[in-house]
C-alpha cells in the first residue's frame, strides 16, 4: 500500500499484482462492448455511522466479499452516476460536468435516506482513478472512459430502516457506441408503454437509484417483443404525458426552431446531457420549451408535419434519434424516419466540447492531465 503520486493524497493505492498485459489491453480497447470491459483497478470508500466516510484507496478492480443479509440485496439501497473520461486531441484527459454529477449523487442519497458524500469527494476520486488507469482511456473515434460511481448498505441486517453502514466505490469501464449496429447513429423505434410506468410523484423518479431501472425492465422487454429498440414511458396519473424514452430524456423538434422537453415535474431524471442541450440549443438560436407534451400530440404534430424531429439523449448514448413510434393505439413514422439535421448538429456541438475540438465557453471540462 502506498500514498498516491496523482490525485488527493489522502487516498492510498494498492496497485494490482496481475495487470492485463499492454497488447491484451490495446485489443480490448479496439471496439470494446458495453460496460463488459473493466480496467484493472477500483476506487472504495468505507463509511460507518460513528466514523463517518474514511480509507479513500485505489485497488484492484475484484470482487466485493458480503454477508448474504447485506442490506443492499434485501432493501434496495443503491445508488449511481454515469459520467465519462474523455482523451483530447492535444494530450490530456478531461471529465465533463462532474459537479453536475455530485451534486445528483448528493440528491439520490439524500432521497434514500444515504449519507453524502463529502464535498469535492466524487470529483476528486473520480480523477484519481482516471489518472491512475490512464492508459485506460480509448483513442478510437467517439470512444471514452465511463465512470461508474456507486454507494451501496453493506450493513448486515434485516430491520427495514436507514441503514449505518456504506460502500461507496467506482468502476471504470472503456466504451465505445451504447447502441450496436448503429453505434447511436442510426434513428431508433420506440414503444408506447401503456402497461408500465417509470415513476410516480412521491416515488424515486427523480433518483438515479438501481430499483428505477429494474422496474423499467418488463417494459422494455415487451418494447423487444413488438420489434422496438426503446419505450416510451407515460405519466403516472393521466397515461398520456411523455415522460422518458427508457432510461434518457425526451426531446421533440416542432417547426424548424422549438425544441420541448419534458418539464422537471418530481418524476423526471434531471438528466445532466439534457440539462447540457438546453444551453446548447440555445447558444444556437434554438426555442427551447420545458412543458408537458403528449402522446396524442406527438403522433398528431408527426402526421401533419409540424413535428420534424425527436431524440432521446442520456450520459451512455449521447443523443440518439427517435425515428418511429409504435404502441397499442399509436403508430407513425417522425418526418422520413431518419436521424435529422438539427439532432446531428447539437450532438456534434456536444461532442465537440467533451472530446476538447471546440472552446468550452461554459467551464465544463474538469482537466485531469
Amino acid at each position: 500500500m502506498s500514498s498516491l503520486d496523482q490525485g488527493n493524497p489522502a487516498f492510498s493505492l494498492q496497485a494490482s499484482q496481475n495487470p492485463i498485459p499492454p497488447a491484451q489491453r490495446e485489443r480490448l480497447l479496439e471496439n470494446p462492448a458495453w460496460g463488459q470491459v473493466f480496467t484493472d483497478h477500483m476506487f472504495t470508500m468505507q463509511y460507518q455511522s460513528e466514523r463517518g466516510w474514511h480509507d479513500g484507496k485505489i485497488t484492484p478492480c475484484q470482487p466485493f466479499a458480503m454477508h448474504p443479509a447485506a442490506m443492499v440485496l434485501h432493501y434496495g439501497l443503491e445508488i449511481f452516476e454515469g459520467m465519462k473520461a474523455y482523451r483530447l486531441p492535444k494530450g490530456g484527459a478531461a471529465l465533463f460536468r462532474p459537479d453536475a454529477n455530485a451534486r445528483r449523487f448528493d440528491n439520490s442519497a439524500r432521497r434514500l435516506a444515504m449519507p453524502v458524500l463529502p464535498e469535492g469527494l466524487l470529483v476528486a476520486s473520480a480523477s484519481a482513478l482516471v489518472s491512475h488507469e490512464r492508459d485506460w482511456i480509448p483513442h478510437a473515434e467517439g470512444a471514452s472512459l465511463y465512470l461508474r460511481p456507486f454507494m451501496i448498505s453493506t450493513e448486515v441486517a434485516l430491520g427495514v430502516r436507514p441503514a449505518q453502514n456504506f460502500l461507496y466505490a467506482i468502476l471504470a469501464s472503456p466504451v465505445s457506441g451504447y447502441f450496436k449496429g448503429g453505434a447511436g447513429t442510426d434513428a431508433v423505434t420506440v414503444w408506447v408503454s401503456d402497461d408500465y410506468i417509470r415513476a410516480a410523484p412521491g416515488g424515486t423518479g427523480t433518483a438515479k437509484c438501481g430499483g428505477n431501472y429494474a422496474g423499467g425492465l418488463a417494459a422494455q422487454a415487451q418494447a423487444k417483443e413488438h420489434g422496438c429498440d426503446q419505450v416510451v414511458f407515460l405519466d403516472a396519473i393521466e397515461r398520456k404525458w411523455i415522460e422518458e424514452f427508457g432510461a434518457m430524456n425526451a426531446f421533440f423538434l416542432l417547426d424548424k426552431d422549438t425544441l420541448v422537453t419534458p418539464p422537471l415535474s418530481g418524476t423526471i431524471l434531471p438528466g445532466i446531457t439534457r440539462d447540457t442541450l438546453i444551453t446548447l440549443a440555445r447558444d444556437l438560436g434554438y426555442t427551447v420549451q420545458e412543458a408537458p407534451y403528449s402522446i396524442d400530440q406527438w403522433q398528431h404534430d408527426a402526421r401533419s408535419g409540424r413535428l420534424r424531429e425527436a431524440f432521446a439523449c442520456g450520459t451512455a448514448a449521447v443523443i440518439t434519434p427517435v425515428g418511429s413510434v409504435k404502441g397499442k393505439r399509436h403508430d407513425f413514422a417522425i418526418a422520413d424516419g431518419k436521424p435529422g439535421p438539427v439532432t446531428q448538429t447539437l450532438k456534434q456541438a456536444l461532442t465537440d466540447i467533451q472530446f476538447g475540438r471546440a472552446p468550452d465557453s461554459h467551464g465544463w471540462r474538469h482537466r485531469l492531465f
